[in-house]
């Protein structure tokens, strides 16, 4: 009998790890989300595809963890190829005969269960990568060919940022490391942390007795966070005077809305679309008229990323009585829809510009829009980001979610908004001499846009790319300016310039 040396294992030792190691793969939990996943996608989203594409492009994310790895269909069957060899197959008839989208879900992820347990088995650098990147992977190739927008979110991801929102959501405060300390780094108007009088800047010295330091802002986010109506206690400094601050944690949504009144204009500011943003404008837009007719209304919609689409419809019913506000169409039934505006107009028919910028986007684009197709508001400003596809929310079994986008939205006139974004009535990207052309134009009743207004509302889905281009090159993205309030302000000072650019095109 051979000798072995010290520490070396036998060679069946050898085999029986290699083997628990090859099979370790969690094939049927990853069955277990890939199935409802691909269903979700054959069914509803936007564009249709094939559950046999929806193997080959996962199977590419593996070529990313692996660059040995390829795959491709030969004849009636899809292979997952290794450096010099075929590592696994299956029959292509399942993936490419008719049936229901759950049926065919569970038939994609059979097949992607099969091969990615071969390549669990076959390289080390997959199962360094471990199953969640393994999932993760074949999602974002998978998307890569089917929009910017659809994506796969792990649970590990989810949790993560939960810790990063360090309790705001139910103190009204959220909290950063600075310096050698963990301080407040901002406060929301009227929340409970605002209203114990606590301050931009203290220090955080600890959280229900249990000290925290400037290495500790995930515990701060654990310790901080709790159920709505639960006491939480902060010990804070300020001024090297130390304090003790009891909490009721409550919903705090960051405030979305502010206003100025200058010139005998309502300046509006609207950052985003929470689930009251539009509780905050009516509240807001009352109050102004309340306290004497302003002479118009500007909403300022730059930078605005956007939000809840229901936020959206509904901050545009605050200026309209009635009519349509927007529509969304898809392939699935449920995604095609009509929004109607059915409240008052609150700025009780006065001239409102909206600025919108290359930030503009999702949410604040269709803001924009209706009013502006509806005849209730001139946009001023620049080309805005072009988001305009919806994605619907689905939770997995693993604890991970899938984004999915199933509709896109459409202005009332029927063109997209998604690439071609938002073009203003009055552009103020090109710089102050063009700027000043376009108002000295519409003052004689000429449109400077009116002519790429026209031809962006003829357009229809899918928009060649090099249309896109031509229409956004007429008023190129760009970040807000002061320019844009100037503009906003001589339009509501000259009504004829103001009624040309509300008529247009």
């Amino acid at each position: 009998m051979a000798a072995l040396l010290a520490g070396a294992p036998a060679a069946s030792t050898l085999a029986q790890d290699q083997m628990a190691i090859s099979s370790s793969v969690p094939a049927g939990a990853l069955e277990a989300v890939l199935a409802p996943s691909h269903a979700l996608i054959l069914e509803r989203h936007l564009e249709a595809t094939s559950p046999a594409n929806l193997v080959l492009w996962s199977l590419r994310g593996l070529s990313v963890l692996d660059t040995r790895f390829n795959a491709e269909i030969r004849q009636d069957r899809i292979l997952l190829l290794g450096e010099d060899r075929v590592l696994a197959n299956a029959a292509l008839a399942p993936l490419v005969a008719p049936g229901r989208p759950d049926a065919l879900g569970q038939a994609v992820a059979t097949a992607l269960g099969q091969f990615y347990t071969a390549a669990w088995r076959a390289s080390p650098q997959v199962r360094e990568a471990g199953a969640e990147r393994l999932l993760a992977s074949g999602f974002e190739e998978l998307f890569n060919h089917l929009d910017p927008y659809s994506r796969y979110v792990p649970a590990a991801d989810a949790r993560e940022a939960r810790q990063r929102r360090v309790g705001q959501s139910g103190l009204g405060l959220r909290v950063a490391a600075q310096r050698n300390a963990l301080v407040i780094d901002a406060v929301t108007r009227d929340g409970p942390a605002a209203q114990a009088g606590i301050r931009v800047g203290e220090q955080l010295v600890a959280v229900d007795g249990r000290r925290l330091g400037p290495r500790d802002p995930g515990l701060a986010a654990t310790l901080l966070e709790g159920p709505e109506g639960s006491e939480v206690t902060l010990t804070l400094l300020r001024g090297g005077r130390r304090r003790v601050v009891t909490l009721v944690r409550e919903l705090v949504v960051a405030e979305t809305v502010t206003a100025e009144r200058r010139n005998d204009i309502l300046y509006v500011r609207l950052s985003g679309f929470s689930a009251v943003t539009d509780r905050r404008l009516t509240q807001v837009l009352r109050d102004a008229f309340a306290e004497g007719m302003p002479n118009g209304v500007v909403l300022d919609l730059r930078g605005n990323r956007g939000g809840l689409l229901s936020q959206a419809v509904a901050v545009a019913d605050a200026f309209l009585t009635d009519g349509e506000v927007m529509r969304t169409e898809g392939r699935h039934p449920e995604a095609n829809r009509r929004y109607l505006a059915a409240g008052q107009d609150l700025a009780e028919g006065r001239p409102v510009v909206v600025l919108v910028d290359g930030r503009t986007a999702s949410s604040a684009e269709i803001v924009a829009t209706a009013l502006s197709e509806r005849g209730r508001a001139v946009v001023v400003g620049s080309a805005t980001m072009g988001k305009g596809l919806i994605q619907l929310v689905a939770p997995l079994p693993n604890g991970a979610e899938l984004l999915v986008t199933w509709s896109r939205i459409v202005a009332l006139s029927g063109w997209p908004i998604q690439g071609l974004g938002v073009l203003p009535a009055l552009c103020t990207s090109l710089g102050p001499e063009v700027l000043a052309q376009g108002l000295a134009q519409l003052r004689q009743g000429q449109a400077p846009m009116g002519r790429m207004l026209a031809r962006q509302r003829a357009a229809r889905a899918p928009v060649l790319a090099s249309e896109m281009t031509a229409l956004r090159n007429a008023c190129p993205p760009a970040e807000g300016r002061e320019d844009d309030r100037l503009a906003a302000r001589a339009l509501i000072e000259t009504p004829e310039a103001y009624a040309t650019a509300l008529r247009v095109p």
